[in-house]
């Protein structure tokens, strides 16, 4: 009798974008709990060189790889190299690594879409178009693109963030049609408010940075630790979306619902909490 494989999150040879902070972190350690290798890959050499380092003191098989997801050449440099730091063929990528930026439709600069765009849409562009084509030949393992309750939500002065989280959702969507019957997993994680660096290291207007700094300890009904669990189960199970926290699924179902009333909504509330 043929062996049934393991589910995709244990024992996996994986490559994790933005695993230097935050949810990638987290997606690092929880992927080593599990029995896997980790490549740990962040822009900050030294992010990844800490989380590699603590994987490797608990016994774990883990390196660091400073990437720019958003160059296409780094990145195909990466998928051709991966496997040799692991010892062993990729068989789970998470397409973590983001960036935050804010501001009105207008106001926001076109060099700083540029840069979320480059980051949160491409990067998740390059992570799928340079593995997912081995994973399917593979025929096992799993693709995770972290997107956001962003990519439905749409939220007020978050245009271009919302925009490329929308992208990832129907880049995710696409991917897993494309992989159906094939052995490969994918799953779209959309959390809504997660304290990671991601205001820190984003670029918000000054008058919304406090805001969004509040906002990460007073909405946040879950953590990065959390997220990553439950979305590494969820792939396990097969599912495609993933929403970790009880108001983005009540977004996800309200918005359907009555899309009109929802758009009024967030308007109204966005603006009685920002002022």
């Amino acid at each position: 009798m043929k062996k049934k494989p393991l589910p995709p999150s244990r024992g996996a040879a994986a490559v994790i974008t933005g695993a230097g902070s935050g949810i990638g972190r987290s997606f690092a350690y929880e992927v080593a709990r599990r029995g896997g290798a980790v490549v740990c890959v962040d822009i900050h050499a030294e992010r990844a060189a800490q989380v590699a380092s603590s994987l490797r003191a608990l016994g774990s098989h883990a390196v660091a790889r400073q990437c720019d997801v958003g160059d296409a050449a780094q990145m195909q440099s990466l998928a051709e190299d991966a496997e040799g730091l692991l010892g062993r063929p990729v068989t789970l990528v998470i397409n973590n690594a983001g960036v935050g930026l804010g501001g009105p439709i207008g106001e926001v600069s076109l060099d700083d879409w540029r840069w979320c765009m480059n980051v949160n849409l491409w990067g998740v562009i390059h992570g799928c178009h340079f593995f997912a084509p081995a994973l399917r030949d593979l025929g096992y393992g799993g693709i995770i693109n972290v997107a956001s309750a962003a990519a439905f939500g749409a939220a007020p002065e978050m245009t271009t963030y919302n925009v490329t989280k929308a992208g990832v959702l129907a880049l995710s969507e696409t991917l897993a049609a494309e992989l159906a019957g094939t052995g490969v997993h994918v799953t779209a994680l959309c959390p809504t408010v997660v304290p990671t660096n991601i205001v820190e290291d984003g670029r918000l207007p000054e008058r919304r940075r406090d805001f969004a700094r509040s906002a990460m300890t007073r909405f946040a009904l879950t953590n990065a630790d959390r997220v990553a669990r439950q979305t590494l189960d969820a792939l396990d199970r097969g599912d495609l979306y993933m929403l970790p926290q009880i108001d983005g699924r009540i977004a996800w179902r309200l918005k359907r619902l009555a899309p009109r009333l929802y758009a009024r909504a967030v308007g109204e509330t966005y603006r009685l909490l920002a002022d």
